[in-house]
């Protein structure tokens, strides 16, 4: 979804198959009832408050920049949507996930318990998504549901052959499990965001690889 200025097109919007499937049934199937706005085009880099034409033209640079298109898959778009805080608050807030580097061994798990911080019941509401980057290395549960969880995830640019192996879950806390590495030392990610309040906090975790004594034994009894 984009605004635009007066002269061109207020809203841009493009409804998701699921939603031309219930505007098709003509039952008064599809209300909206939430929306949300993002702003991943915008470089705010661009605002240059020393413009020799004085201060209306400070982001002038921005607000010439092209609108992104709406696209229906959310992985591809809206990564950075904007957040409404109440009025007066003084500072944006932090999400904290305690330890951001930890070892594992193959079966031991780990519980994630994010916090945010600077911001009273923060994303208690629509909890946090979380992004396992790598299936392979470990499972990720969630094992407190929030409240009024509405199924939509926060997206995360990647590449395709790295989507094939991400797992995306919405709560409030997390069972980190590592799985058995026979071959070697692996290391992946899980990224917590913010529903509610954005802001992320990132976890690097290492799932060491199981030592095979059995094959050296058989050669050690072959060889006596």
């Amino acid at each position: 979804m984009g605004y635009l200025d007066n002269s061109t097109i207020t809203v841009d919007a493009i409804l998701t198959k699921k939603g031309r499937e219930l505007l098709a049934r003509g039952q008064n199937e599809f209300q909206i009832t939430q929306f949300a706005l993002a702003d991943d085009e915008v470089d705010y880099d661009l605002y240059n408050p020393e413009h020799p034409l004085g201060t209306a033209y400070y982001g002038a640079a921005i607000e010439n920049m092209p609108v992104t298109e709406a696209l229906t898959d959310e992985g591809q778009m809206m990564k950075y949507k904007l957040v409404t805080l109440p009025k007066g608050t003084a500072r944006i807030p932090v999400i904290r996930i305690g330890q951001t580097e930890i070892e594992l061994t193959a079966g031991q798990s780990t519980i994630i318990k994010p916090a945010t911080v600077n911001f009273s019941a923060g994303n208690q509401s629509f909890g946090y998504t979380a992004i396992l980057s790598d299936s392979d290395a470990a499972t990720l549960v969630a094992t407190k549901s929030a409240p009024n969880a509405s199924g939509a995830t926060v997206p995360q640019f990647i590449g395709d052959n790295e989507a094939a192996q991400t797992v995306t879950v919405q709560g409030v806390e997390f069972e980190l499990i590592a799985k058995s590495q026979l071959n070697s030392t692996r290391t992946a990610t899980v990224l917590i965001i913010g529903n509610e309040t954005g802001g992320r906090a990132l976890l690097t975790f290492t799932v060491a690889a199981q030592q095979i004594t059995g094959i050296a034994n058989v050669a050690d009894a072959a060889t006596s």
